[in-house]
């Protein structure tokens, strides 16, 4: 196991002594896939992870209390829900929360991964660009839209090329700061694939600032995370820069 690895599986097994993780997460933990578990356990010891507290409700109980309170608070704005057009808006919001937007946050839906040895002996650079990404702001909870590039240097494992999108998606399925995001999916392939060497870049507009407040409709927002070489070598630095224009 390597040391990144090791550090990932002692924070997983440290907040289960202290009972810090989701009662769900604790309840499930032996149905979660290893790789889930690492991940998890590595985003916390670099204190990265999304802020969770325990939360006992199954899927099923957290749609139901979700319908609930979007009823109300759909009728404290007026609304006549007796409408056949928003009748159902309470319960597909909570199943839309639930199941897709927020899916992120329960690591049963981490993607299952093809992470293979490195029998090609590749060393140069791989890159997956162009990655739509789709997530919401923790502060407002309205859209943040963009793409995201990611690269890594194989060291003894390759990653499935799809994989890799799928990565993304999980973290953008949470309420989300751009920056939190981009450091997630970087620590994550980090931890995945056993090397340092990899960087993400993330461009996306926020509603936040599209749709309310300054309501400017032209901005985006950059974001860059660079580990091992690609953080120490120009070269290495400079190729990924550039590959981003």
């Amino acid at each position: 196991m390597s040391p990144r690895a090791a550090l990932a599986l002692a924070a997983t097994e440290k907040e289960l002594n202290t009972g810090y993780v989701n009662s769900n997460l604790l309840n499930n933990a032996g149905g979660l896939r290893p790789e889930a578990l690492l991940v998890r356990g590595a985003l916390i010891a670099r204190g990265l992870e999304t802020p969770m507290v325990e939360n006992d409700l199954t899927q099923e109980q957290k749609r139901a209390h979700i319908e609930a309170h979007f009823d109300h608070i759909l009728r404290i704005l007026g609304l006549d829900l007796a409408d056949d057009s928003l009748h159902d808006t309470p319960r597909r919001i909570a199943k839309m929360y639930v199941n897709e937007i927020f899916a992120g946050l329960d690591y049963s839906n981490f993607p299952k991964l093809t992470v293979i040895e490195n029998k090609m002996k590749v060393d140069e650079m791989v890159r997956v660009q162009n990655i739509d990404l789709s997530s919401t702001c923790e502060h407002h909870f309205i859209t943040i839209d963009g793409t995201a590039t990611v690269a890594y240097i194989p060291g003894e494992k390759v990653i499935g090329l799809s994989k890799i999108n799928r990565i993304v998606r999980f973290f953008a399925q949470r309420p989300q700061v751009q920056e939190r995001l981009n450091e997630q999916v970087l620590l994550a392939l980090q931890t995945l694939l056993e090397t340092d060497d990899v960087a993400v870049s993330i461009t996306a507009t926020h509603f936040c600032v599209k749709a309310r407040g300054v309501m400017d409709s032209n901005s985006q927002t950059t974001t860059t995370s660079l580990g091992g070489r690609f953080k120490s070598n120009p070269d290495t630095r400079k190729e990924f820069l550039l590959g981003l224009d």
